[in-house]
């Protein structure tokens, strides 16, 4: 029998979730700070989400500066320009208010602010050091950042997204009020839900997997499976988002304590490479990297389905294939765009496999994906997805 070890679970210090969950916060974010750099897009301001952070900050007596200017991906530019505003506005903690790039833009900016170093330099490294208090208040229902300790950046120079991981980048305080998740369009809740069923899946089926993260990893998907559509088709539907908010952040508390897999190890590149937002591109993988990865892991992905209602099937392929075949209906319900239709040239996406594939073995994840996984098996899945 082999011997168990102790293993370690990590969480934000205080979720506040549900809706009117950034009034309830109020109160806790007064004590963080006296001066917050609001780290968002120039969209949350249009759609009147800025607004209500900031008439809640004018409440409570807490100064602030905004820097609106994170609206695309997170870049090591972006980064650069809110170190600068940080400093430059004596702020001392910072509120990142959008989907996942203001919270790792916000995340990165720590980092950057804590040790003088510039992002690139992190390549390859994790962090350690401390941080200011940070509060992630998610727009989006998918990414997971504000219960993670992982930051994504791209290295505009080495044309590489960065996986950068350290206990300091979660969140002290993550808000996950439904009322956000209202104004994002379909594509965006689509892709972001999709980005958490990889999260939830992923992590359930990692090598990395412990018995507490997985309690996380099931209820995620099931939420999600059973709430992600609607939210869709009836996008006013208050208690879907809610369902899906929740879903989100426990994928989310899941990953960060299991990793991810080959899918994201895969779905990197091709937003660093070919500006494909990470949600869709993960979107665009799932079907073949769960095909790929199920006959190293029936049972793991077995139990998934039976847990979320899918599958009553005893034998552990065919119920793992029941997972499968509800995984490809979501898709076509929610029509995933294939990466010839989101406009990525074929020519220009099989010249780049060679460095796609490294790239994602470099990353670390798709060797937590429990079926090995080589090189050559990602080229070959490359080329699959874009045949």
């Amino acid at each position: 029998m082999a011997q168990a070890t102790a293993r370690t679970f990590i969480t934000p210090h205080h979720i506040i979730y549900g809706p009117d969950a950034l009034a309830e916060a109020s109160a806790l974010i007064a004590t963080l700070g006296s001066r917050a750099l609001i780290v968002t897009d120039a969209m949350m301001g249009k759609l009147g989400n800025l607004a209500r952070v900031t008439d809640m900050l004018d409440g409570i007596g807490v100064a602030y500066h905004v820097y609106d200017e994170v609206n695309s991906e997170p870049v090591d530019t972006m980064v650069a320009a809110g170190v600068e505003r940080y400093q430059q506005e004596g702020c001392d903690f910072m509120i990142a208010l959008g989907g996942g790039s203001p919270i790792d833009t916000m995340k990165a900016i720590a980092m950057c602010v804590s040790s003088g170093r510039d992002i690139d330099s992190f390549l390859g490294e994790g962090f350690s050091g401390p941080v200011c208090p940070m509060v992630a208040i998610p727009t989006t229902a998918g990414t997971g950042s504000e219960a993670t300790q992982f930051t994504i950046i791209t290295n505009t120079q080495a044309d590489v997204k960065m996986l950068i991981a350290g206990a300091p980048l979660i969140p002290e305080v993550a808000i996950v009020d439904p009322a956000f998740t209202l104004t994002a369009p379909a594509s965006v809740t689509s892709a972001t839900g999709l980005d958490a069923l990889c999260h939830a899946i992923e992590s359930y089926t990692s090598r990395k997997a412990q018995p507490l993260s997985q309690t996380f990893s099931l209820s995620a998907a099931k939420r999600i499976f059973e709430n992600l559509a609607t939210c869709v088709s009836d996008p006013g539907n208050v208690e879907a988002r809610t369902q899906m908010s929740i879903a989100a952040t426990e994928a989310g508390i899941a990953f960060n304590n299991a990793s991810v897999t080959i899918i994201h190890g895969m779905s990197r590149p091709i937003g660093a490479l070919f500006h494909v937002p990470h949600g869709l591109s993960n979107a665009m993988l799932m079907e073949a990297c769960f095909n790929f990865a199920l006959d190293g892991a029936y049972d793991r992905f077995a139990e998934v389905a039976r847990y979320c209602g899918l599958s009553t099937a005893e034998d552990d392929r065919t119920a793992a294939e029941d997972l499968m075949a509800a995984i490809r209906a979501l898709l076509a319900e929610l029509k995933v765009p294939t990466l010839e239709e989101f406009g990525v040239e074929r020519a220009a996406f099989h010249a780049a496999i060679e460095k796609m594939a490294s790239d994602a073995q470099a990353s670390g994840s798709p060797a937590n994906t429990i079926k090995p996984v080589t090189v050559e098996d990602m080229q070959a899945l490359y080329r699959k997805v874009y045949a």
